[in-house]
């Protein structure tokens, strides 16, 4: 029996080494991937380019604020924390409508309704862009896996904060802001 098993440590041992140097070579990053030359959505990353159509058939994308400070919020009129959190993106958009910095509020709009997000836009009076994301591809492309989820875009494009839960205070936004007006 022990013969056995000291014949069979070899295989084992290659094995498991084969199986290292696989993950290794899997997991590896490109060449020439840098993290301000990648989109993704994590923190360091530059955020992902979208062209999505509002409810007046206004074309909004993330390059039109080139240059500019963002606030991306991903909601539905259903969520009770986006509803909860929806006065302070506008008392934020509000007070910061004379800076650089833009807010922006995509609706989730492969899980919600037409009629609800206008219903909704009139009850608490955005005044803000809210592109629709009929399709789900801008949420996929942002990893948003739960509702609210806010991205924090400095100028470069590239995002320095992620809030995935809510609702997001208005003392939080003007924090946030701040911070994304003076880097």
């Amino acid at each position: 029996m022990k013969t056995y098993l000291n014949n069979l440590r070899i295989p084992i041992s290659v094995a498991v080494l084969l199986a290292g140097l696989a993950w290794i070579w899997l997991s590896r990053v490109p060449e020439g991937s840098r993290s301000n030359s990648l989109e993704a959505a994590q923190v360091g990353f530059s955020a992902p380019v979208f062209t999505l159509t509002s409810l007046d058939d206004q074309n909004i994308g993330l390059a039109d604020f080139k240059g500019k400070p963002v606030i991306l919020n991903f909601w539905a009129s259903w969520c009770p924390p986006c509803k909860a959190e929806m006065p302070a993106f506008q008392q934020a958009s509000l007070e910061l409508a004379n800076t650089d910095l833009q807010i922006i509020a995509i609706n989730a709009t492969s899980q919600d309704s037409l009629n609800d997000v206008r219903q909704f836009i009139d009850q608490y009076e955005i005044t803000f862009p809210i592109p629709l994301d009929l399709t789900g591809s801008s949420a996929k492309n942002y990893l948003v896996h739960s509702l609210p989820t806010t991205y924090f875009i400095d100028k470069n494009g590239i995002i320095v904060d992620v809030i995935i839960g809510g609702p997001i205070p208005l003392s939080l936004l003007r924090i946030q802001a701040n911070q994304l007006l003076t880097d």
